[in-house]
């Protein structure tokens, strides 16, 4: 008798697990079943910056000092994007970005959008700007450079925008966006 239940508690087992089936999708299937997206949760005062090259995210959330940041941080990268392909994204609750850091964000993320957040909503949307001189932000990647081997801020200018070439004041070297060096 003993062997007859177990039989049939194996039989209940094996038909559970037989109704357990994963969701199929067909081709057919509506838009929004297809659809994946990664949602991640609105902050209620801080800075958004959007539209920054999948390569120059992290370069981003570097010139920011995100590290020790105490509030919410959220980094995404290789994002769709139809202005520009790929994108990131960077979120800072309880963070407002200083000029300083708008200029050296300008110059790893020429088209980049920053989104200053109040309750919830953007209350101001400034698209960067390459400026034409930069002055004490890149390092000049020439080693007898003057501003490497003494106490002088370094000064560039841009030479071409898209894609990025500056020339440093001093030495008159060039540089592309691989060769740029954030101080």
């Amino acid at each position: 008798m003993a062997k007859r239940k177990s039989k049939k508690s194996s039989r209940k087992t094996k038909s559970k697990a037989a109704k357990i089936r994963p969701k199929k999708i067909s081709a057919f299937a509506p838009q929004d079943e297809l659809k994946r997206e990664l949602k991640i949760s609105a902050i209620d005062e801080g800075t958004v910056i959007d539209h920054i090259p999948s390569d120059s995210t992290f370069k981003v959330a570097e010139i920011l000092n995100l590290e020790n940041h105490k509030g919410i941080v959220s980094i995404a990268t290789n994002l769709q994007s139809k202005r520009i392909g790929k994108k990131g994204i960077v979120k800072v609750g309880g963070k407002s970005l200083t000029q300083e850091e708008v200029n050296k964000i300008a110059i790893v993320a020429p088209d980049a959008t920053v989104n200053i957040i109040k309750n919830y909503y953007v209350k101001e949307k400034i698209k960067v700007k390459s400026p034409d001189v930069i002055d004490n932000v890149v390092k000049c990647s020439n080693p007898v450079c003057v501003t490497n081997n003494e106490k002088v801020n370094t000064r560039f200018y841009v030479v071409k925008k898209d894609p990025l070439k500056i020339k440093c004041h001093y030495c008159e070297r060039g540089m592309g966006k691989e060769d740029i060096e954030i101080i």
